[in-house]
């Protein structure tokens, strides 16, 4: 499997790590606080040298609060995007505006990561650039607070929910092989919804579309380590609880692992190769050499 970013083909042969920048103060993990842009590139940089293979850059906080200016995210966004496309990595633009979408991927970004669910103005730019899209499971606006829904099945849920957006955006032009889907684990999922998804991913590759799951230091695993919603433990100490998470998602067939931390990293790289069948060799990503830099990203 692979998925096309424009004019790249990232191969999926073997999971892809990607670097979680955050152009923010106040996102979920203060240790991945980039607050200006100079410091997003420097970050980014750092992540492209201990062996992530693309980057996930973002400068609007996912938790809830009132909206922010396309002008005022663009601000913060762009000059990031700016100074990482030369790293030698794709760079995904993690942003629901349409406005600052367009401008990320003129500023060079190869893939917009939407947590709006997609709409289809969206969808429409997506279609015409071309560019690589992430479709996730979200069902309402982002940033606001709202009560979990109980499901009958969720599984079954996300795969129908997921797949009529798919035929939405197929609709307005968009190629299957744009697109990525991510279940959207703690959003509008209960802690147990996101462990039953990750029990039961094989089920979601039955659409067919590369699986890009973003688990890193969510307030489920804090929920786990806890054993209690309320009483969750904080991001900063969730990262073996995620290593745990990301080994078991690679092993039950994620593709790209939204994460923070060269520990999670490791665990990828270790699960893919267990994984692995001989004939997908060691290396993937767009052509790339990446070998030494993972050798480095292994200390």
């Amino acid at each position: 499997m692979s998925w096309r970013l424009g004019g790249l083909r990232l191969s999926l042969a073997q999971p892809v790590g990607a670097g979680i920048v955050n152009v923010t103060a106040d996102s979920m993990f203060e240790g991945a606080r980039s607050g200006t842009p100079e410091q997003a590139i420097e970050d980014g940089l750092e992540l492209v040298e201990r062996g992530f293979d693309m980057l996930d850059v973002g400068a609007v906080a996912a938790r809830s609060g009132p909206p922010v200016p396309a002008e005022v995210e663009a601000a913060a966004l762009l000059p990031a995007i700016e100074g990482l496309v030369g790293a030698g990595v794709p760079v995904a633009a993690d942003t629901f505006s349409v406005e600052v979408a367009r401008a990320a991927l003129d500023a060079g970004a190869a893939a917009i990561n939407d947590i709006s669910g997609g709409g289809e103005e969206m969808f429409a730019l997506v279609a015409e650039r071309g560019c690589g899209y992430v479709l996730m499971h979200i069902e309402g606006l982002p940033r606001v607070d709202r009560p979990r829904r109980g499901y009958d099945d969720v599984v079954e849920h996300l795969k129908a929910w997921l797949g009529g957006r798919v035929e939405r955006a197929r609709a307005l032009g968009v190629s299957e092989e744009q697109i990525a889907i991510d279940p959207g684990l703690d959003f509008d999922l209960t802690a147990d919804q996101d462990l039953e998804v990750l029990r039961r991913l094989p089920e979601l590759r039955s659409l067919g579309l590369p699986l890009y799951v973003s688990l890193s230091r969510k307030d489920f695993v804090g929920a786990v380590l806890a054993g209690s919603w309320e009483e969750r433990w904080p991001a900063d100490e969730r990262e073996w609880g995620t290593v745990a998470a990301v080994a078991l998602a690679v092993r039950a067939g994620a593709d790209v692992l939204r994460i923070h931390d060269r520990s999670s990293l490791q665990a990828m790289r270790v699960a893919g190769a267990i994984r692995a069948s001989p004939a997908d060799g060691p290396k993937s990503q767009v052509g790339l050499d990446v070998s030494a830099r993972r050798r480095r990203g292994a200390g």
